[in-house]
């Protein structure tokens, strides 16, 4: 169930703050919306474990922090291949 729309978008305190947007922003609240004032600004998305960083775009308006940085790291499952003995 998403948001309701007469509350309007979910905006944390401190990414309203002027003295965010002046330096590399550190988001941790990938629960925000982000704003149209980021264009062009590289942002620092917290994952649990370290920061990435992302560029803000115009078509990524609208949508959460937390869509453009995963938390999970994918481990490919692949066999060892197995060598053939040489029976002597």
């Amino acid at each position: 169930m998403s948001r309701a729309t007469w509350k309007g978008p979910f905006i944390d305190k401190f990414l309203l703050n002027e003295n965010f947007l002046n330096k590399t922003p550190k988001v941790w609240s990938r629960r925000s919306v982000i704003l149209s004032n980021l264009i062009g600004k590289a942002v620092l998305i917290h994952n649990g474990n370290t920061f990435k960083r992302i560029l803000i775009t115009r078509e990524k308006i609208g949508f959460k922090f937390g869509e453009f940085c995963s938390t999970r790291t994918f481990i490919p499952k692949i066999k060892p291949l197995k060598k053939n003995k040489v029976k002597k």
